[in-house]
């Protein structure tokens, strides 16, 4: 049986080339990273750590920049002001503030004179000023006003107690009286305006 299509062609790579198993293996390339395809092209700067060197270095220099304190501005402390207006003054709250602070205020009395009584007493001036009293209040069928026993020391915190309790109930009453008066008088001129700053 005869080859009747004529001379084929001849490639060179098969003609001219060595077989598949005959090849010789190529050069082991040079070790290094591996460094896969980029579909942008790298910056001018060339990369370090997947980041670029120029931009990584621009990066610390603007934080350095903005972390150097500015030696030539003064650093001078910002105050922030508010304007606020009581408009209205709870009067059930005003009583018992008043309440407390007026019984404060009878229980300092009372010591205030308890411990006046007693310096007083032991400087001796009682003494010195009811001689004198009874002197000149005395006749020849009396000694005369005997201040020592009228202003003992249970006399005075007897008198001073109950000056204490009528100043308790008239300024819890008067407090309140004056919280009621108050808020009538804010209805029509708006109270009192109030300026508060707070110092960073």
């Amino acid at each position: 049986m005869t080859d009747s299509r004529g001379p084929q062609p001849q490639y060179e790579g098969y003609a001219t080339g060595p077989l598949p198993g005959e090849r010789e293996p190529a050069p082991a390339q040079a070790s290094g990273p591996y460094h896969p395809p980029q579909a942008y092209p790298s910056p001018a700067g060339g990369t370090q750590g997947g980041r670029p060197q120029g931009t990584q270095g621009g990066a610390q220099g603007a934080a350095q920049a903005s972390r150097r304190p500015r030696t030539g501005a003064r650093t001078t402390p910002r105050t922030r002001k508010a304007r606020l207006r009581v408009a209205k003054a709870d009067p059930w709250s005003v009583m018992k503030v008043s309440f407390l602070l007026s019984i404060a205020l009878g229980i300092c009395t009372v010591v205030a004179s308890a411990v006046l009584w007693m310096v007083m007493d032991a400087m001796g001036v009682f003494s010195t000023v009811g001689g004198t009293i009874s002197e000149a209040t005395g006749s020849n069928e009396g000694n005369g006003f005997d201040l020592q026993s009228f202003l003992s020391l249970p006399r005075v915190l007897i008198f001073t107690s109950v000056i204490a309790v009528i100043d308790v109930v008239l300024a819890t009453a008067l407090a309140t009286l004056g919280s009621f008066i108050y808020n009538l008088s804010a209805g029509f001129v708006g109270g009192i305006e109030l300026t508060l700053a707070e110092d960073e």
